[in-house]
């Protein structure tokens, strides 16, 4: 009531800010598990948002395509993986006062998406998409992964300082020889391994997996 004895109008509705957030987080997990389990160009938007349970504009609404979303969901699960490399490495420079061994560099480097990819870890489901997004996805991923290079300079550059006897274009070199057995690192890769031992090798054992990498990659910055 106003002072008048009017009654006043009623209050504009408040956006449903809660509301789409909740849409727009259903559209993204929905979105990253499809394309992580069934490749990008076998999902529709229809596929998404049926499974997600929302209205079929709502990719197009909050991410503008299928392929901006598919770009933001790699952009979004790069960077928390890379800030987690990140830490990681600024917690070895502190263990050894700026100068950590190539080990722990490398260690910084390759435990995390060893970590993500373990079969009782959440972000499995995020370690298949990048996985799937590295081969399938357009345009804008493919840029980002030919330019974007901040997240591996500071490895460049502490690996540098741990082998400044080596040519810096060693280091380079063998730290790309070090990325590419990372991203090798596929399930597919592992069935094939698995048949050619006659089932010795387990990939199940994801800190075991670490220790023989670590090893590998260790010994080429040590030769």
């Amino acid at each position: 009531m106003t002072d008048t004895g009017i009654p006043s109008a009623e209050p504009a509705p408040a956006p449903r800010a809660d509301g789409d957030a909740a849409t727009k987080a259903a559209v993204f997990t929905t979105a990253e598990r499809l394309f992580a389990l069934k490749g990008f160009r076998n999902v529709s938007v229809r596929d998404i948002t049926a499974e997600a349970g929302v209205n079929l504009a709502s990719v197009n609404y909050h991410f503008g395509s299928k392929d901006a979303l598919l770009f933001e969901i790699f952009r979004r699960r790069t960077a928390e993986l890379n800030r987690e490399r990140a830490r990681m490495l600024h917690e070895a420079e502190d263990r050894h006062a700026g100068r950590p061994p190539v080990r722990d560099i490398l260690e910084a480097l390759i435990a995390p998406p060893l970590r993500w990819a373990e079969r009782d870890e959440n972000r499995r489901i995020s370690m298949q998409f990048i996985i799937r997004a590295r081969s399938e996805g357009d345009e804008s991923v493919r840029d980002v992964l030919r330019s974007d290079v901040s997240h591996l300079r500071r490895f460049a550059d502490a690996l540098i300082k741990a082998r400044s006897d080596l040519p810096q274009e060693d280091i380079y070199w063998r730290l790309h020889f070090v990325l590419g057995m990372i991203h090798n690192n596929r399930f597919a890769e592992f069935d094939r391994l698995h048949a050619l031992s006659d089932g010795q090798t387990r990939e199940t054992d994801v800190e075991g997996l670490l220790r023989r990498m670590l090893d590998f990659a260790e010994a080429g910055f040590l030769a």
